[in-house]
């Protein structure tokens, strides 16, 4: 497996982070549950990063690092199902993408909105239908997500069914979600990071007394191999690789958003400290797809038939 990037993968990486620049925080006062950019989201629509797959030389792998980088801000963007998953449906799908499995449709959906598109995927394929107002019942005010969330209340009559797959998407799928979970982790530990090297106790940093570094090293490590697992899983198209490169990221996620509300200690319990964008974000994603369970049962059936 290449692990440096190659000049094309720098440049995307490079030309999002100029791009995105103006969202890397919080704005002041803001104690949102979830932070949207309608801005961002358009500019990143019309200078093609969401639509990296489909170029030959950038790929999945590219587009695995596009959904890792912007995950790192902490505005919700829907750039997982559009960059790994559309591309592989119907690249003209109107955005935001909605994934839900079959069966499954009564799950809090993400970015769901009149006008989304809703892909279920399941035994009898991969369909798709355009949500609308009497079809979406918002989220309670006082729930506690990190994204934009809505509930289905009905299926339309019809939907458009598509020529692919439901294995493929699903793989895509977690994928996808793996990247994006790595992207949420990294952006956790660089804003517990920021917090301990900042606040003092006893006259010195947070950071620098022992026993809060080698859990942070800990945690670090694991943030990092969930990134590692989620690129080789864009590289190899292998769906075991894409059941283990989620399982792992969900694993990470129980274990280490504890860590960082525990490093915060108070502060870790409120809103006025931005941790909780990424980590009730993780928090959703640790649910996706049946959860670790369903990761464990893919990845032992995709080893062992």
């Amino acid at each position: 497996m290449q692990l440096s990037l190659n000049e094309d993968q720098t440049q995307v990486l490079d030309f999002i982070d100029s791009l995105a620049k103006p969202f890397a925080t919080v704005p002041m006062h803001d104690v949102s549950l979830a932070l949207e950019s309608a801005e961002l989201d358009e500019a990143l629509v019309e200078n093609g990063f969401l639509d990296v797959m489909a170029v030959e030389e950038l790929g999945p792998v590219t587009a695995a690092l596009v959904v890792e980088k912007l995950a790192r801000l902490p505005f919700a963007i829907e750039a997982a199902a559009s960059a790994m998953v559309r591309p592989l449906i119907d690249p003209e799908l109107p955005r935001p993408l909605c994934l839900v499995e079959e069966g499954k449709t009564r799950k809090p959906l993400r970015f769901l909105r009149p006008g989304a598109t809703v892909v279920v995927v399941g035994p009898s394929g991969v369909k798709s239908f355009a949500a609308t107002e009497e079809m979406i019942a918002p989220a309670q005010e006082d729930t506690l997500y990190g994204y934009p969330v809505a509930f289905l209340t009905s299926l339309p009559e019809s939907m458009t069914a598509h020529d692919v797959d439901p294995a493929e998407i699903t793989r895509a799928w977690r994928v996808g979600m793996a990247a994006e979970a790595a992207g949420l982790l990294g952006g956790a530990l660089d804003s517990t990071v920021t917090y301990v090297c900042e606040r003092k106790q006893f006259g010195r940093p947070l950071a620098t007394f022992q026993g809060m570094r080698h859990r942070l090293a800990e945690d670090q490590v694991m943030t990092n191999s969930v990134y590692w697992i989620a690129m080789r899983a864009a590289g190899t198209g292998d769906a075991g690789d894409a059941a283990m490169a989620l399982l792992h990221a969900q694993e990470a996620a129980k274990r280490v958003c504890y860590d960082y509300h525990q490093f915060l200690g108070g502060m870790g319990m409120t809103l006025e400290h931005p941790l909780h964008l990424w980590t009730y974000r993780l928090k959703l994603l640790t649910a996706e797809l049946g959860g670790r369970g369903a990761q464990g049962l893919a990845a032992a059936e995709a080893l062992w038939g």
